[in-house]
């Protein structure tokens, strides 16, 4: 009886609320007695009946990114509720291996005790305070040398700390415009980008991007950003010429840009060494290392984005030690703290870094900051991620396990409606095409990349497949073998039905 009047107080206080305690409790009662059965069978409905009220969320509260509103108010959102290594669990107990790793982010899984402990004694200990005027907290602190101590493609000199690679991003162009101000070079202040690439939300971040959907109604991109060419050899190199040529092609298209501008107005060149959101785009063979000689040419900063490359996705620390790019400046963010706690990184080279200072100093102070600039709690927990990617040899881990899975994936290069599987490391794109050709898109009202993302999701994988022909993957350093195969079996299962679509569309077509 004290079981049962506590499970009736409990279904008077939240009608259709959670009841697991006291259904687990109950359970064993019954289990034992046989008393309760009719009652909890009742219970269990109404239970199921909640939860199923619980998930409809059409027409909810938020202004949701990347979201239009007729999904908003049409469709209801998937709700994830849990995590657990490589799977996340929705509010209705559905189980989806995540392959994209929440958003390229949380490298070390969904549940790694370590992280959130190094959170809760920080949190304990001291929640927050700042770093303005020359006060600070020991994370901060530590978290910046381990940062200057790991990267390695070239000696660096400072960190500043952001919450985000969009805030990262945003920074970086106000350290370029600082420093050239600094040296007398007013004039010094465009920044050039690539099209496809992605830097970012913010308004400067935004106007860097190079994704014309980003920029649509929102007056970006801003007038100082220029575009150059998208590296994609796939999809735009010319009959016959070769990865190298191609490279040789885009890099003279870019100084002929930067000849047009006049070089005493470019400050500076930002690029992914592997684009991520633009589709897992690779460089060409011999892209970096022509594009480095032309900025050197004309003093033309290079900004390495490594918001999704860093820490282990391409099989190395940095992406820039896999394409041997010595940058000016380095954005971070993600996987730095394995996406647990937001945090952003900016590693400055000592050139740049030693200008900021002696100007600071002739004006007073560095005014640029954010109210959450090396968080202690964000920071401890990025201290205990990077520790974490030490002992476990994180890099070796990806090289281990990414043959399994580009192999695994590559496999399906053959499908008629595959025009290009691509990826290295932890991270890979597939474009949907007709005829196997870049220049035969499906028509945008099928969505080709939309309906194979659904059926992905309908087998429990979940993968990032907007309204384009483009899908991208880029799972967690944890992934198993056994998941790998998972991965591919769904992915494989995804895109037979997708191959049935394209087939049923074509035939009404005639």
């Amino acid at each position: 009886m004290p079981i049962l009047n506590r499970l009736l107080r409990s279904t008077l206080r939240s009608q259709f609320g959670p009841f697991t305690k006291v259904v687990n409790s109950t359970r064993r009662a019954s289990q034992d007695h046989g008393i309760l059965a009719p009652f909890l069978s009742r219970l269990y409905s109404t239970e199921a009946l909640a939860k199923k009220e619980a998930s409809k969320f059409k027409g909810h509260d938020m202004i949701a990114p990347s979201t239009s509103g007729w999904e908003i108010n049409n469709v209801n959102p998937l709700v994830i509720e849990r995590s657990e290594g490589s799977y996340v669990y929705d509010i209705d107990g559905n189980k989806y291996l995540d392959s994209l790793a929440g958003l390229w982010c949380t490298s070390l899984g969904g549940n790694e005790p370590r992280l959130v402990a190094a959170a809760m004694a920080q949190l304990n200990t001291l929640p927050f305070y700042h770093s303005f005027w020359n006060q600070t907290t020991k994370p901060p602190l530590a978290l910046a040398k381990e940062l200057l101590e790991m990267f390695t493609a070239r000696k660096m000199g400072k960190v500043f700390f952001t919450n985000s690679g969009s805030e990262a991003n945003d920074t970086q162009v106000k350290l370029v415009w600082y420093y050239n101000n600094a040296l007398g070079r007013p004039k010094k202040k465009k920044i050039i980008a690539r099209s496809k690439a992605y830097h970012g939300s913010t308004v400067i971040a935004a106007s860097l991007t190079g994704l014309p959907n980003l920029h649509k109604k929102f007056d970006i991109p801003a007038p100082f950003v220029r575009h150059t060419d998208c590296p994609h050899y796939w999809r735009y190199h010319l009959p016959g010429e070769t990865e190298e040529e191609f490279s040789t092609r885009l890099v003279k298209n870019l100084e002929d840009l930067i000849l047009k501008e006049g070089p005493e107005t470019i400050a500076a060149f930002i690029a992914e060494p592997v684009m991520g959101a633009g589709g897992v785009i690779l460089p060409p063979a011999t892209y970096f290392e022509k594009v480095q000689a032309v900025l050197k040419k004309y003093d033309i900063l290079f900004i390495a984005d490594e918001v999704i490359c860093a820490f282990g996705r391409l099989g190395t620390m940095f992406g820039c030690d896999k394409y041997n790019i010595q940058p000016d400046l380095v954005s971070t963010a993600k996987a730095l703290s394995s996406a647990y706690i937001p945090i952003g990184a900016v590693i400055v080279s000592p050139e740049i870094s030693d200008v900021i200072h002696s100007q600071s100093t002739e004006l007073g102070s560095f005014s640029h900051g954010f109210t959450y600039s090396g968080h202690p709690a964000a920071c401890a927990v990025a201290l205990e991620t990077l520790k974490i990617y030490k002992e476990r040899n994180i890099v070796e881990q990806v090289n281990r396990i990414s043959p399994r899975f580009q192999d695994g994936i590559k496999a399906f290069s053959d499908s008629p409606i595959i025009g290009e599987i691509r990826g290295t490391g932890l991270i890979s794109g597939t474009d949907f095409v007709d005829n196997k050709s870049p220049n035969d898109p499906f028509p945008p009202e099928w969505g080709v990349g939309r309906y194979f993302g659904n059926e992905c999701k309908n087998n429990g994988l979940l993968v990032r497949g907007g309204g384009g022909n483009t899908v991208t993957m880029s799972p967690s350093f944890m992934i198993s073998p056994q998941e790998v195969d998972e991965l591919i079996s769904k992915y494989g299962k995804a895109l037979k039905a997708t191959e049935e679509r394209v087939k049923e569309l074509k035939a009404k077509k005639k």
